[in-house]
């Protein structure tokens, strides 16, 4: 592969942005998830100091910065804590957006850091997949990052493209593994090519043109079913492909379907994290032909044109096993192209069995090429001492990617039972010492796809008086069937989608929910933030209900109209079940849920902090609390977008100014000529000279012939 330099720092660039998402997202949602009167307070899961215990031993029995703050002095409760995390994170993760040089292995060391404390006590909230791979991309990213702080720069760094690798390894990871699953899961939408036809309505948020893209006919939804399972199981072993153009149609391939996912859903970062991902697929060639700097096109070469014709090969391959394995034939008199699985559930799991351990071996073979490359590329250096230097660089580098690969492996080869029985006992046990960290984990999203016969939804009802009930509205979450689904992205409600994942499910396998209930009779007004910013769209917000109550319903999207215009209704439903019944504070009912889950207070709350410190956090939070999340995270962006504009405008008056007057090649020649002006302006002086004496004395001889 050729050389990664500018794919890195987009990487690199990429990673800051999604951080500074994540960070600031939580931010804005931890009062009411996490406060003191939240729905999970983290006081109660919060690890305690224990003097006696070595500090090593401590953070690697809770990997968790938290508990260091009574240790440095800082005078903060468990929220303050968190949300003094989310800021350092925010703030640092935003710095190396903007100024290159903190694009440094140390500070995103500290914003894995910083982002894996706080997912250590997030509990429900926080375990998402997307969370686990922005951990696991984030520790890779302290690899591929280089070190400028501590100003060593290495004249050569071989060892970049090892540590690349890995995140090649990841995004074949995160792909392969979550298009495997949706077949391995035996779902009934996937192995009908329905799912797509199904994901618009069932996602967690859905958006506004995804009601547009429900009304598309059912053949083309069942398309798209087919397209996604090549693009996750078909394309993704490409990445690793030793000709470079099979590796950037993967690439486009890939970001397209990124792209996709961006503007079909509300998915929070995760697009923005896959698409980052894809760069690992890029060179500086390739880049540079983006920009227009590449190299000019000159006759194809018959090496060339092989290629070419290799490429052509693989995506006829590829395309006749679609057609083949999917059944696709057109049928001319409805305009429409039919598909069906033509293989059998018992045929996928042999062919998985026959995969599994290949796809692993390949990735053995690729990361071999290319710790081989670096190392004999430390050794072409020049001068012992930076032979020995690079060689000591490549050792330490390739030692971690070979670990973090094993260790990868575990996790992978869990789609396949059978082969994950034959990882060495050694592999699991290195996994295991790690596990608490999330360097590595399995990935198989949408594996299952919900919302079959309509997508289930959890409705809350307040009640003063129990005989009349009033609907208490979500800001994104499907409630009100004439209201449009929002746009959010890539801010992540995390209350409203595990709303939606609560609905699958009764209410006691989601036991925040009773905490949930309990904090609305209450009237907790951090809790109430999430549900509405604007007091003024909730319904109970000069009181707090005395009772509640939760619904089940299915909502469908509703259908176009004949005219073809816009909906009147967004959606239609039915009411299901009940989902939990009326309660109201000291209902026996709701107790004994709060003590069977531990969320009933063992302690009580103590008061908060006076500490300059802490009431510079409250100042901050008092700025942000009436700001929905979504806004604060576009604002971000704009900011950023603005600040980078003005840099690039501002660099480009300098480089105009220094290279203005196309007179920078006449300024150099004046350079050059200077000496041969002085000689002849010297000559000239001398011949003035001489020519004024000879005047002289032909003056002086005119004048005695007269005498």
């Amino acid at each position: 592969m050729g050389e990664t330099r500018l794919p890195r720092h987009m990487f690199l660039w990429s990673m800051a942005i999604i951080y500074m998402f994540a960070f600031a997202s939580l931010y804005v949602q931890i009062p009411g998830l996490y406060g003191n009167e939240g729905v999970l307070p983290v006081r109660l899961v919060e690890p305690r100091v224990d003097g006696s215990r070595p500090v090593l031993e401590q953070i690697h029995a809770h990997p968790s910065l938290l508990w260091l703050g009574p240790r440095l002095g800082l005078d903060l409760d468990a929220q303050q804590a968190m949300e003094l995390l989310c800021l350092a994170g925010a703030l640092l993760a935003l710095g190396a957006a903007l100024v290159e040089p903190l694009r440094d292995s140390l500070v995103f060391f500290c914003l894995w850091a910083l982002y894996l404390s706080l997912c250590q006590v997030g509990q429900d909230f926080l375990r998402f997949q997307w969370d686990s791979l922005l951990l696991e991309a984030g520790f890779l990213t302290v690899l591929v990052a280089p070190l400028n702080l501590l100003r060593w720069r290495s004249a050569f760094r071989q060892h970049d493209a090892v540590t690349f690798w890995l995140v090649r390894w990841l995004l074949f990871r995160l792909t392969f593994g979550s298009g495997v699953a949706k077949l391995a899961s035996h779902c009934p939408s996937w192995w009908g090519l329905t799912a797509v036809k199904h994901m618009f309505e069932a996602q967690g948020i859905p958006l506004p043109w995804s009601w547009f893209i429900q009304q598309l006919p059912d053949w083309y939804l069942k398309l798209g079913t087919v397209g996604l399972l090549v693009t996750e199981i078909a394309v993704p072993p490409l990445y690793f492909a030793p000709i470079r153009h099979l590796r950037l149609a993967a690439f486009y391939i890939q970001a397209v379907y990124q792209v996709k996912l961006m503007f079909v859903g509300n998915y929070g970062f995760l697009p923005f994290l896959s698409l980052a991902l894809t760069f690992s697929l890029l060179d500086d060639d390739h880049i540079s032909y983006w920009l227009g700097h590449g190299k000019k096109k000159s006759a194809k070469t018959w090496h060339q044109t092989i290629m070419s014709l290799v490429l052509l090969a693989v995506f006829a391959a590829i395309i006749y096993g679609t057609k083949v394995l999917f059944t696709l034939e057109i049928d001319w008199e409805a305009k429409s192209i039919t598909s069906k699985t033509a293989f059998t559930q018992q045929q996928f799991g042999n062919w998985l069995k026959l995969v599994t351990g290949p796809t692993i071996w390949v990735g053995v073979l690729s990361l071999t090429w290319e710790v081989v490359t670096a190392m004999l590329g430390c050794v072409c250096v020049r001068g012992c001492i930076w032979k020995l230097w690079g060689l000591v660089q490549w050792a330490v580098i390739a030692s971690a990617a070979v670990a973090v690969f094993a260790i990868s492996v575990v996790p992978y080869s869990s789609m396949e039972q059978v082969y994950s029985s034959k990882i060495l006992p050694e592999v699991r046990q290195a996994y295991s010492l790690v596990e608490r960290y999330r360097l590595v984990s399995a990935y198989s999203l949408d594996s299952r796809m919900t919302g079959v016969d309509g997508r289930s939804e959890v409705v809350l009802e307040g009640s003063m008086d129990k005989n009349t009930w009033t609907e208490i509205e979500f800001m994104y979450k499907p409630g009100n069937v004439g209201v449009a689904p929002p746009v959010v992205a890539p801010h992540q409600p995390r209350l409203d989608w595990q709303m939606s994942q609560a609905a699958q499910g009764l209410a006691e396998q989601s036991p925040w929910f009773t905490s949930l209930v309990h904090c609305l009779l209450q009237g907790d007004k951090d809790v109430v933030r999430l549900i509405q910013t604007d007091s003024a769209q909730y319904p109970f917000s000069q009181a707090p209900p005395v009772y509640l109550r939760a619904s089940l319903y299915r909502y469908w999207f509703t259908q176009t109209t004949q005219d073809g215009s816009g909906p009147n209704e967004w959606w239609r439903r039915d009411y299901s079940e009940e989902f939990y019944p009326a309660v109201q504070l000291g209902d026996p009912t709701l107790e004994a849920m709060l003590n069977q889950h531990g969320l009933k207070e063992k302690f009580p709350i103590q008061p908060s902090p006076d500490s300059p410190l802490a009431q510079a956090l409250k100042q901050v939070r008092g700025h942000v609390q009436t700001l929905p999340g979504h806004l604060l995270l576009w604002s971000l962006l704009a900011t950023v977008a603005t600040i980078w504009l003005f840099k690039t405008l501002l660099s480009g008056v300098l480089r105009g100014r220094k290279a203005k007057p196309t007179l920078a090649e006449p300024k150099a020649k004046k350079a050059k000529d200077q000496p041969a002006a002085k000689n002849a302006s010297a000559s000239s002086l001398k011949a003035e000279r001489e020519n004024s004496e000879e005047s002289r004395r032909d003056a002086d001889k005119s004048t005695k012939k007269r005498k």
